[in-house]
């Protein structure tokens, strides 16, 4: 065997030593940044949908949290603020951001939404 492909042994495997940390950071970050992306979503459609209950309830406030509540399955805040022609209702979710590794650089992030819509003339 020549001196070259002794000394090239096991090169490629520091390689993806060193490199798959890395990778690694790289597809958790997307994978947080998809998760992210969801619970904003979900926080959208709890907003629209408390804000259509509420419109057309004599109860804005507990039809706007049902309903709310009801089209997500995260742990949210409903407010609810009616004035004499629409409802609004605000939803927050913060998220405990709990992917591996990237959730301790991260932290916890808030998401929030808010629904505007006319109340029905009587």
């Amino acid at each position: 065997m020549s001196t070259r492909g002794r000394n090239d042994v096991g090169q490629a495997t520091v390689e993806f030593a060193l490199a798959l940390p890395v990778v690694l950071i790289i597809v958790l970050g997307v994978v947080q940044v998809g998760v992210a992306i969801r619970n904003e979503l979900a926080v959208e459609l709890a907003a629209r949908e408390g804000a259509r209950a509420a419109v057309v309830s004599s109860d804005p406030s507990g039809a706007a949290a049902r309903a709310a509540r009801r089209s997500v399955e995260l742990p949210i805040d409903v407010s609810t603020q009616t004035t004499a022609h629409d409802v609004v209702v605000t939803i927050t979710y913060t998220d405990p951001t709990d992917v591996p590794i990237i959730g301790r650089f991260l932290g916890p992030s808030t998401h929030s939404a808010t629904a505007t819509m006319a109340t029905e003339p009587d």
